[in-house]
């Protein structure tokens, strides 16, 4: 049986956009058709009375279990990169490799870290976390004084302000997936709610504002309003199971779901309440660019609603004509995502993409649509909203109210943050994708 025969219903499907894209409703719709056509696969009569050949790893035994496995020795490449791979005394950035994943959590050792001042080594059964200023009583915890409180898990993305910083260039930069996006992952946060501790010591009515210090040779601090201490900050113990990485802030960090990265502060040891804000030098200078008024954009927190296609991207070439899978992903701080808008053709025409379940809230959502390609020239991109209704801006939307980025020196190499714009992967007639603007 050919693979036209089996998949002849497919050619009852249309394209819901130009260039040759469908929308969501043809995963339900295409069924087995559909994924005969993007595998390609053909039937043969006598497949099921062929046997297979023994290959070389099935002719004796394989290797021992280990006390912590690692990914297999063909999978090296899928790893993060590196801004400071020779560990120079500067800030260091792991970048996640999204281009090669798939889902919505990431693996903790592919999670995206930065280090101003590298990984403290941490005895934890030495750490103490403080918590003092305006409360009513100051308290100390140890680890295993925390460890007695009720734990909670949240699935939320991790999210630097300074990501996608490199979209904010007056030109299209040569890079893909990885390097503009990397410095944004999602897991499983499990801890204690900031709000059960705060229980604990009282709170001053004067306090609005908390001090939150990390362990690390930098001291870096960050202040937070005390409503967010009250509404769904913890103090995460574990990462998808596991006890937090040490470049995750072992053994506790501050976690904060849909807010700034910076914010979110690793190597916990001190919480002070305060009347006030700190304006320690992150909060005062790396992360608060000016804007063109001249007005500083400080004490935004909110990683606002996000789209990026992850594959096809850059690295990821196609490889003849056909049908594909477009696929990416979105998320937002206020809420579950709503809606992914995917488009062939750079903005001129959308389908609706399909949202990979569960879909939750503050957290990344897989989406995925069909795309047949010709073999001629495309623009990729997507567009998301929220549940609450916000929609992720234009480009020229963005640039209008921010400005473009100037070549000021910057811990990131850009002085701009919070870059929640579109991403547009140009496919030329080779099926080679390259970063535009479009």
């Amino acid at each position: 049986m050919s693979t036209r025969r089996f998949i002849s219903g497919w050619d009852d499907f249309q394209p819901s956009a130009a260039n040759g894209l469908f929308d969501r409703r043809a995963f339900f719709k295409g069924g087995a058709a559909l994924a005969a056509t993007m595998t390609g696969y053909t039937l043969s009569e006598s497949a099921a009375a062929q046997q297979l050949t023994d290959a070389q790893w099935s002719l004796g035994p394989g290797s021992p279990v280990s006390g912590y496995d690692t990914p297999s020795r063909f999978e090296a490449g899928v790893a993060r990169s590196l801004s400071n791979p020779n560990a120079e005394p500067r800030t260091q950035h792991g970048r996640t490799p999204h281009h090669l994943l798939n889902g919505t959590f990431t693996p903790n050792g592919l999670h995206f870290v930065i280090s101003h001042t590298g990984h403290p080594d941490i005895d934890p059964s030495q750490h103490r976390l403080v918590i003092h200023g305006l409360v009513e009583r100051p308290l100390v915890f140890t680890l295993d004084a925390l460890m007695r409180y009720p734990l909670v898990s949240r699935m939320t993305f991790l999210e630097c302000g300074g990501n996608s910083a490199p979209l904010w260039s007056p030109e299209p930069v040569a890079a893909g997936v990885q390097a503009i996006h990397g410095l944004v992952s999602c897991a499983e946060w499990t801890g204690v709610m900031l709000s059960t501790l705060l229980e604990e010591t009282g709170i001053d009515p004067r306090a609005k504002w908390f001090i939150a210090e990390g362990a690390d040779a930098s001291a870096l601090h960050r202040s937070v309003p005390v409503a967010k201490a009250l509404d769904d900050a913890m103090i995460a113990l574990y990462q998808n199971g596991e006890r937090l990485m040490p470049g995750n802030g072992y053994p506790m960090r501050l976690f904060l779901p849909g807010w700034e990265g910076n914010m979110n502060v690793k190597w916990l040891r001190r919480i002070e309440l305060t009347e006030e804000p700190a304006l320690g030098f992150y909060e005062a200078r790396t992360y608060t660019p000016i804007l063109p008024s001249g007005k500083a954009y400080n004490f935004y927190f909110l990683q606002e609603v996000k789209s990026f296609i992850t594959h096809p991207s850059p690295g990821l070439e196609l490889s003849g004509a056909g049908l594909y899978e477009i696929s990416g992903l979105a998320y937002s701080a206020n809420g579950r995502i709503s809606k992914v808008m995917v488009s062939a053709d750079g903005g001129s025409s959308w389908a609706e993409a399909a949202l990979q379940e569960p879909v939750l809230s503050k957290a990344f959502t897989r989406f995925r649509a069909p795309w047949r390609w010709d073999g001629g020239p495309a623009v990729l991109q997507s567009r998301a909203w929220d549940e609450a209704g916000n929609v992720q801006p234009t480009r020229t939307e963005l640039v209008a109210r921010r400005g473009e980025a100037r070549r000021v020196p910057n811990v990131l190499g850009f002085p701009s943050q919070h870059y929640n714009g579109p991403t547009s992967w140009q496919v030329n007639r080779g099926g080679e994708v390259t970063h535009v603007y479009a």
